[in-house]
């Protein structure tokens, strides 16, 4: 059998994936409500493979991959998130693979898709579902156009980002990510610097139109 580690925050959605998987008849699902439950159980019982959602509380998709990879580095782990506009896929996508992650598909996809995904990075391959794929493709096209903003923002740059858009305080950012608040301020004041705003409202407002966050 192959254990599959399913983090996602949605009970929901972790549900039918996990009837959708276990439905494959090879497969038995472990779940995990957020980042660090999954990192938990990673180490107290190593998954043939993770799937992974992106935007969950606390400790985010990104981060868990980073250090599930310090964990265990040949832990093959796919990235599969709700979000869909193009700009959100893009910049995220490139940051998971660079992490370690080894495909990033969309839960539009067909069913069978995860099937074949999870399959494919055991054996060692990578995917990537059409929607991702076009992203990238228009990130090349792209060339060297003027860089998007978000693309100037480190990978924690970004994680600040969206935590105070979700109205988190620098305290809480500063637990989940393991610095001290005046570093979260520091990264507050380059995100200020970077993205030529002003306060935490228009940080929201710019999180909301870069599809980072929902409205």
């Amino acid at each position: 059998m192959i254990r599959v580690l399913l983090a996602d925050d949605h009970s929901i959605v972790r549900a039918g994936l996990r009837r959708l998987l276990e439905d494959a008849g090879d497969m038995e699902v472990v779940e995990a409500a957020d980042g660090r439950q999954a990192l938990k159980l990673v180490r107290d019982n190593p998954p043939d493979v993770v799937v992974m959602d992106i935007s969950m509380p606390g400790l985010d998709g990104l981060e868990a991959i980073q250090r599930l990879k310090e964990q265990q580095p040949g832990l093959p782990i796919l990235v599969l998130t709700m979000h869909e506009e193009e700009q959100y896929v893009e910049q995220y996508v490139v940051r998971c693979l660079a992490a370690g992650a080894r495909g990033y598909l969309t839960k539009r996809g067909a069913p069978e898709q995860l099937v074949n995904a999870i399959r494919k990075v055991l054996a060692g391959g990578r995917f990537l579902s059409d929607e991702v794929a076009e992203a990238l493709a228009v990130r090349v096209a792209r060339g060297q156009e003027q860089q998007p903003p978000l693309e100037s923002l480190s990978n924690r740059e970004l994680q600040v980002l969206r935590s105070l858009a979700l109205g988190q305080t620098n305290r809480e950012i500063a637990q989940t990510y393991n610095l001290s608040v005046k570093t979260v301020d520091t990264y507050r004041f380059r995100l200020l610097k970077k993205l030529n705003l002003r306060n935490n409202a228009e940080l929201s407002l710019f999180a909301m139109q870069q599809g980072l966050i929902q409205p």
